[in-house]
């Protein structure tokens, strides 16, 4: 199966089953999202949906967030990974907000990119969720998945992300990033992926590898 037929395949599958897939962070606008964001990174998004309600009452714009103190914000995200650097992150980023960018969200990727605690990933979720952006951002779920199923050997993030926006239409790029998250996090899981009831197995790579039946050549 040429990588062509793969894509053509799983990206066809998702687009007739699952139509609607969207991201799982609750949020009520781009500032509010961006913070969750940052607050996803290594940590499940339940857990900063857990979080994110009490901390957007108390700093419900990036002027609230950007006068407030670590102490002041520590509290809220504590439970989160790595809530010290965190805490950091989201002050100075509404500060440079307020600062750079008219206390609004930039749709730019690399205008993102220079905001403290957000890397390409992260860009790349808020350019293609709130700005409908033709892009789509590689984390763990999506790089596991493009891997196994075989629509990327890229070694980075960056290579795999090449490697999807090459062959998937610009049209699709921004629930692609969603499809491809989900079945990572549901189905096509680290340790234990649910290959019994995965759709996709009649595209993907190392199912087919996994199951490959082997015939004695003939004579032997």
């Amino acid at each position: 199966m040429t990588r062509k037929e793969r894509f053509q395949g799983v990206i066809g599958w998702f687009a007739a089953n699952q139509p609607a897939a969207e991201t799982e962070l609750h949020y009520t606008d781009p500032f509010q999202l961006l913070c969750a964001v940052i607050l996803s990174a290594q940590c499940t998004d339940r857990r900063v949906n857990l979080v994110t309600p009490p901390l957007f009452e108390r700093f419900p714009t990036p002027e609230a967030l950007s006068t407030a103190t670590f102490d002041e914000v520590w509290p809220y995200i504590r439970s989160v990974s790595y809530p010290n650097a965190k805490t950091q992150h989201l002050i100075a980023m509404a500060q440079k907000l307020l600062s750079d960018f008219g206390g609004e969200v930039p749709s730019d990727i690399d205008a993102l990119m220079t905001l403290p605690g957000v890397g390409r990933k992260t860009a790349n979720v808020i350019a293609s969720v709130v700005y409908d952006k033709p892009v789509i951002a590689v984390d763990t779920h999506v790089f596991r998945v493009s891997h196994r199923i075989g629509l990327s050997d890229g070694k980075t993030p960056l290579e795999v992300e090449r490697d999807l926006e090459r062959h998937i239409p610009e049209k699709q790029r921004a629930i692609a990033h969603h499809w491809l998250i989900l079945h990572g996090r549901y189905i096509c899981m680290a340790r234990s992926p649910k290959c019994d009831s995965c759709p996709l197995t009649a595209w993907c790579r190392q199912y087919s590898l996994d199951h490959l039946v082997i015939t004695p050549s003939q004579g032997s």
